[in-house]
């Protein structure tokens, strides 16, 4: 009972609750990831946090707490956010498992393992290969692989990542599963949001998102393809305008950056003494100095890729300086280089000492930026040209960069927002909706009795949704119908019971009417209605004719019964109360009584427009006097062609006038009338009708007995009257 009041009190605070397990988990993978840097293992054990909530609150804590983990871990080192991408999906996939139980399996553990690992070695290895490209020594793992020759560079980056970081995840594995089982599962659902008062049931949560009669797409699938959309668009316009952006800029500032080099360069040259650095091949003292000071200031940049002084000709480049680098060795002083198709636009301005704008040029030395500043001598005269280049293609690798971080970035707060959006969704649109609407859908199909639409609409009532929006205004107002429409009900029910009263009174009315004219006694209407009803019922619980007796047949048959012998009211009176034995002449006249029982209840019928009961009374009047075998009247049809409403009373009619008191006949005892029923089965009565009506004995006794004393107190009373 304790244990029971404690989890309704946190349940009541369900949403602290979680909120205290989102702040719980981030903790935990802070300090684990502390311990781990500070005792420089090879380890991060940063999502064991992340793991343990999203398996026990599902995806919204999850990805909360894998994402706050990086953004927190960002403030002491920046590139911790790109990698929020990974705790973030790894939420993603620890809750997907849960749900499907795999944290309680072996297999599943080993799956939920190798899915970790591929999510933070395996895509986190693409991350920095994509922000700096593939860089590894040969002591390194990756170099190791590589050297090998089994594997390509990209292969044995992805492979080594994964490798190195199979051991942090079987650790956070055996970590979260460990807290994980400490805690008593019942307080999981515990752990999940629940915000703005909803709080559906379990079996509301699991069922009412499924199981809809109707629905192509979800509303569930809607929202996020718009919101799927909405942010795709956004983002591919701003990352295409920002990667602009900063290309442009950056093309700026290295241009800049190349203007002050060549700037710094033209300054260390005397222009003077150009046409002698040329004549001597660069021997001299000078011409040593000068180069050590634009090794200076080539060196001093790793943006700048090449510094060179070239002294412009009809016929080309004649090269005054040009410093090495690591890939390119330094053409040899006083070389011509002929003049590249991407500098003849240019080559009138440079022939004339002109300064001329930055040029991007992509020729068999690469792909390069090139700014050129003049070298002016004494008397004003440019002699050559101070050339730095920056290297286009690093330019590049950094905008490749700044493009992977951005996508890093925007797939974390992506996933973050589409859980968001699914979590928001059904929480507060598809659980509270399809709740509705499945109360609606059992109003509609649970309505036996009216106690039973009362309670259904007691269910509705106690659904209780609350989402304080038009989602709740439109479940108060579905509240307030239901109602409405149970009373409109029971006013429909009471009408129709005084309605079908009325009738069934008519029916007696109808029926004594008619039976006040034969001089024969004993209630024979009320006997074969009784004795209908005990047939029909046997015949529905041994599953007979199951396709055909349904609640309303069977409701039909018993109203219409006393209906059977309305055809009699055209039969004169010598012939129906006729003491001796009938003349073939007067049976048949006495026949005629089916073939004007149709007419009657046909007629009837053209009255009222609809399906009704009075077709199985028309089908009683007309038809049982048939026979089994065919030998019977008015039209000698045979076995199942006979309506089985007429086949039922059949047996009834008989077995009544078998044991009932005649002008032309004492009763039979009962035993008699049961073994004429047995001969007749299968020949004149259908053996199913007979077989249930045997079966029903002690019940038909009952009646007989009942209508027995009846007719007994008739006689007495008659008697009485007579000598009075």
């Amino acid at each position: 009972m304790k244990n029971t009041d404690w989890l309704d009190k946190i349940r009541k605070k369900q949403n602290m609750a979680a909120l205290c397990m989102c702040l719980t988990g981030i903790v935990l993978n802070m300090v684990l990831s502390s311990v781990t840097s500070a005792l420089k293992l090879p380890l991060y054990l940063d999502t064991v946090g992340t793991v343990i909530v999203a398996v026990m609150g599902g995806y919204m804590p999850g990805v909360i707490v894998g994402f706050a983990t990086n953004i927190l871990k960002a403030i002491s080192d920046t590139s911790a956010i790109y990698y929020g991408v990974l705790n973030v999906l790894i939420a993603v996939f620890a809750a997907f498992a849960a749900g499907r139980g795999w944290h309680k399996k072996a297999g599943g553990v080993i799956g939920m393992g190798m899915a970790f690992t591929l999510i933070g070695g395996g895509i986190g290895s693409l991350i920095p290969w994509f922000m700096e490209g593939l860089s590894f020594d040969s002591e390194s793992l990756s170099g190791i692989l590589y050297s090998t020759g089994h594997f390509s560079p990209g292969i044995s980056h992805v492979l080594s990542s994964i490798l190195m970081d199979l051991p942090d995840k079987v650790i956070t594995l055996v970590l979260a599963l460990t807290v994980i089982r400490i805690i008593p599962e019942d307080l999981y659902p515990c752990f999940r949001f629940s915000m703005w008062m909803q709080t559906p049931s379990a079996d509301q949560d699991l069922s009412s998102r499924k199981n809809v009669n109707v629905r192509s797409v979800s509303l569930r699938i809607k929202a996020l393809a718009v919101l799927v959309f909405s942010l795709a668009t956004s983002a591919v316009v701003c990352m295409v305008l920002s990667v602009n952006v900063y290309e442009r800029m950056s093309i700026e500032e290295h241009t800049r950056l190349a203007e002050g080099c060549a700037n710094l360069a033209a300054g260390v040259i005397d222009a003077d003494q150009v046409d002698k650095y040329l004549r001597t091949r660069g021997g001299t003292e000078d011409y040593a100095q000068t180069k050590k000071r634009l090794e200076k200031i080539l060196y001093s940049s790793t943006e700048i890729a090449y510094l060179y002084v070239y002294k412009m000709e009809e016929k080309g480049f004649r090269v005054v300086f040009d410093i090495d680098t690591e890939d390119t060795p330094a053409e040899m002083v006083g070389s011509l280089i002929p003049y590249d198709e991407s500098f003849e636009p240019y080559i009138p301005r440079l022939l004339e000492g002109r300064r001329v704008e930055p040029i991007i040029t992509n020729d068999e030395y690469g792909y390069l930026l090139t700014v050129a500043m003049p070298v002016i001598d004494t008397k004003g005269v440019c002699t050559c040209y101070a050339i730095a280049d920056v290297d286009m293609m690093k330019l590049e690798a950094y905008g490749r960069s700044f493009l992977t971080e951005m996508i890093t970035v925007f797939m974390g707060f992506f996933i973050l927002l589409c859980t968001f959006t699914i979590w928001l969704t059904d929480y507060q649109i598809l659980i509270p909706v399809n709740t509705i609407a499945k109360g609606m859908d059992r109003l509609s199909h649970s309505r036996d009795t009216q106690e039973d639409m009362d309670e259904d609409v007691k269910m509705f009532r106690r659904i209780g949704i609350r989402t304080g929006d038009e989602v709740e205004n439109l479940y108060y107002s579905a509240c307030a119908m239901t109602k409405n429409q149970a009373e409109q009900m029971r006013s429909i029910r009471r009408l129709s019971d005084s309605t079908a009263k009325m009738q069934d009174g008519l029916i007696i009315t109808m029926a004594d009417l008619v039976e006040s004219r034969d001089s024969d006694t004993g209630a024979h209407v009320q006997k074969t209605a009784a004795y209908v009803r005990i047939i029909v019922e046997g015949l529905k619980k041994k599953g007979y004719y199951s396709e055909k007796i349904t609640p309303k047949f069977m409701s039909d048959v018993v109203r219409s019964a006393p209906l059977h012998d309305v055809g009699k009211i055209n039969i004169p009176d010598g012939v129906l109360n006729k003491p001796g034995k009938l003349t073939d002449e007067e049976y048949e006249i006495m026949k005629t009584h089916t073939t004007a029982g149709k007419r009657i209840m046909e007629n009837a019928i053209s009255t009222i427009e609809g399906d009704n009961y009075l077709k199985e009374a028309r089908n009683m009047a007309a038809y049982h006097h048939e026979r089994w075998d065919g030998k019977g009247y008015p039209e000698g049809i045979h076995g199942e062609v006979i309506p089985l409403s007429a086949r039922i009373m059949a047996v009834a009619d008989v077995f009544d006038a078998l044991t009932s008191e005649r002008v032309y006949k004492s009763a039979f005892p009962l035993e008699k009338a049961l073994s004429i029923l047995e001969e007749g089965k299968g020949t004149q009565f259908d053996p199913k009708c007979v077989e249930v009506f045997m079966d029903a004995l002690p019940e038909v006794k009952v009646i007989l007995r009942k209508y027995n004393k009846q007719s007994q107190k008739e006689v007495v009373r008659a008697g009485k009257k007579q000598n009075s």
